[in-house]
């Protein structure tokens, strides 16, 4: 504390006075800071909290990739020769199927709507495709080389994609598919006829992992 220069003239009760008065504003001084302080805090909170809120909503607001499905359900059946209503998409996004579910991975050969679908009600992703998808179904010719070179590299190129999810992801031919490539995951489905990487890793990234039960 420091002392007035006229200290030795003040009398007992003047100097009581005097350091009555000196911690009475340091006391204020104090409170003061603290306050400073403690609002200070509120507010870098309130900008954390309304910073985070306008992230999360700007998030949840970008569009999600491919196109939405509605969902026809998840009721199951014994086998996938069971009769049932048809499906709203093809490959199927959501509807009937059987309570087994097909291998993650790579598939040499088409996977049964049936069985896929569990796979997607799972939180898996499909990967399918169709070399030809402007081919005539009743076309018996054989393909020529180069239309086979395109089928194999592009085959190659989907496993790339592929083998960087060992779980929660399966690929597939699809013969009847109308585009050469599609992706599917519950309720969602993004076709495309030209190769891109990019593109299908934003879809599997979206919806990998979403549980539909």
């Amino acid at each position: 504390m420091e002392l007035p220069d006229n200290w030795n003239q003040l009398s007992k009760h003047e100097r009581k006075e005097y350091k009555r008065n000196y911690y009475r504003v340091q006391q204020q001084k104090q409170y003061t800071t603290s306050n400073y302080k403690k609002y200070g805090l509120y507010a870098f909170i309130g900008l954390v909290v309304i910073g985070g809120g306008y992230l999360l909503i700007k998030e949840l607001s970008k569009p999600q990739p491919g196109e939405f499905v509605a969902s026809l359900g998840n009721k199951h059946i014994e086998n996938i020769t069971d009769a049932h209503d048809p499906y709203n998409s093809i490959p199927p996004t959501s509807g009937t199927h059987v309570g087994g579910k097909a291998k993650w991975g790579k598939s040499d050969s088409p996977i049964p709507d049936e069985l896929q679908l569990h796979n997607l009600e799972d939180g898996g992703v499909g990967i399918q495709y169709n070399c030809s998808p402007e081919g005539n179904a009743t076309d018996t010719a054989s393909p020529s080389a180069e239309v086979e070179g395109e089928c194999r590299q592009l085959v190659e190129r989907l496993t790339e994609v592929a083998k960087k999810y060992p779980d929660k992801v399966f690929m597939a031919p699809y013969p009847k598919l109308d585009a050469k490539i599609a992706m599917t995951a519950w309720a969602r489905i993004d076709k495309f006829n030209d190769f891109d990487a990019d593109r299908m890793h934003t879809f599997i990234k979206a919806f990998k992992g979403i549980d539909h039960h």
